[in-house]
């Protein structure tokens, strides 16, 4: 499979100073050279530091720049930025519920819009949204079933916005997260010569309920190690881990891989996959942290993970509807096992509505019009008959933003928010003791949207805990 994304990732690097995680860091400059070379990564956290008011603490809410100065500011340091005036079009008309507020929402799940919140807002006619049944079925026997056109219509659209081909991977809907590691867990062959070997710098109940399946067949578990505080891997051991020559090189076990930490935004290595196949892992690739358009840079055509799993929660159907996307690579299907029980499979169905001349079907943000014929047909056999095209406004949208811009925008913004809250300072402390300490990356190129941090009073004591996994509300 040929990925058709890799040269607009490259334009998206070249033009925005990131990096492009296909091809890994440059080379720092040896010791003693010197480069009159533009270095647009020095010129990226140069804008960044002076889009707010250079060296400057604040200490009370009043002293704090308005958000219009602000904004201007970040426009005179990233004059582009006013190139994403798409995106607040996109939020002011399909997320205006969100105005004057600030939300701090799971990372790794999308926002409902606001015609997913109240139905009626755009729609005048009811609207009924997609449902889903339960298939009881197991993995093994859900491969090569025929889908209803409505599902496998879904199906087509969501491997297109993730950039794969059904030539490649086989995709099955799973109810959420948890059910989609825990099919898998029940149908790898694990057992006591094998290992289980995850990424993750904070407990994942999903990858810990794989985990238990693991240990219960037999096999053994594994971790990367983390630094503390920027929660670095630990690249020596990990290679060391992977490597393991006292295992066969054909029986390694599952090796469990997030492309970014869903607490920090640190971003890994691509590599780590290559490595791990080439020593004889099998990689489950989990996507689910990833934002709007990031899949689409994973470089699948380079990689092609054995497994992916990837949420859609919140992004389909009414809120809080969504589901979970489990893909297992076409070749690989003859290793699992056959498990006794499926649960967590389902299928898309449409939802029936009062019959009149058209229905609605929300799929995302976007209805779908069904023009109906005489007779009339229920819903499923009215878009099988007609093969009625399904648009998906959520995804819509994020293809019409594109990789560049909303990469551009992202970065722009989690950088210039990490440097916002290191300015904020205790009154009368003495010493500047600051209110906020950050986690993870601070000012870098290609960290990514998550932020986890701790408020602090003036003595220097956590009051509250804050992060984009375990906490979510409005300030």
């Amino acid at each position: 499979m040929q990925s058709n994304c890799i040269k607009e990732t490259s334009k998206a690097c070249f033009n925005t100073c990131c990096v492009n995680p296909l091809l890994g860091l440059p080379s720092p400059p040896k010791p003693g050279t010197t480069t009159t070379a533009a270095d647009p990564r020095r010129d990226f956290i140069t804008a960044i530091l002076s889009s707010i008011q250079p060296n400057s603490n604040f200490t009370n809410h009043e002293s704090l720049p308005t958000s219009t100065e602000l904004l201007s500011c970040l426009n005179n340091a990233f004059p582009h930025y006013s190139n994403t005036i798409l995106a607040d079009n996109i939020r002011a008309h399909e997320y205006n519920h969100l105005s004057n507020h600030v939300c701090l929402d799971y990372t790794g799940t999308g926002l409902f819009s606001y015609s997913q919140l109240n139905p009626t807002a755009e729609i005048t006619s009811s609207s009924p949204f997609f449902d889903i049944s339960y298939k009881l079925v197991n993995l093994n026997d859900s491969y090569g079933i025929q889908d209803s056109e409505f599902e496998a219509t879904m199906k087509r659209r969501i491997m297109r916005y993730m950039n794969l081909i059904e030539e490649d991977y086989s995709m099955i809907f799973t109810a959420n997260q948890s059910s989609a590691f825990k099919l898998l867990a029940d149908s790898y062959p694990f057992n006591s010569k094998q290992n289980i070997l995850t990424v993750y710098d904070h407990e994942n109940e999903p990858v810990q309920e794989m985990i238990k399946v693991a240990k219960h067949k037999g096999a053994r578990p594994l971790s990367a190690l983390f630094s503390w505080p920027n929660f670095r891997v630990n690249s020596r051991k990990l290679r060391k881990i992977v490597l393991n020559k006292n295992k066969k090189r054909n029986n390694k076990g599952l090796f469990v891989f997030p492309l970014q930490s869903r607490i920090t935004g640190s971003r890994y290595s691509y590599q780590w996959m290559n490595l791990a196949r080439e020593n004889g892992w099998h990689v489950l690739l989990d996507a689910s942290s990833l934002g709007a358009k990031d899949m689409e840079t994973l470089g699948l055509s380079l990689f092609l993970p054995d497994f992916l799993i990837c949420s859609f929660y919140k992004i389909f159907g009414e809120n809080p509807s969504g589901f979970c996307c489990l893909f297992i690579k076409k070749s690989i299907f003859s290793v699992l096992s056959k498990p006794t029980t499926g649960i967590g499979i389902i299928s898309l169905i449409p939802e029936k509505g009062p019959s009149q001349n058209s229905t609605f079907h929300e799929i995302g943000q976007n209805p779908v019009r069904l023009k109906k014929k005489e007779p009339l047909f229920t819903e499923i056999e009215e878009l099988e008959e007609n093969h009625e095209k399904i648009e998906c406004r959520g995804l819509d949208h994020a293809d019409a933003l594109g990789l560049i811009l909303i990469s551009s925008r992202a970065r722009c913004l989690i950088n210039w928010l990490v440097n916002a809250l290191s300015t904020l300072k205790h009154p009368h402390s003495g010493n500047g003791l600051p209110l906020v300490r950050t986690y993870g990356p601070k000012i870098k190129l290609d960290r990514g949207p998550a932020l986890a941090f701790n408020l602090y009073d003036w003595k220097g004591f956590s009051r509250r805990e804050g992060n984009s996994v375990g906490k979510k509300e409005r300030l």
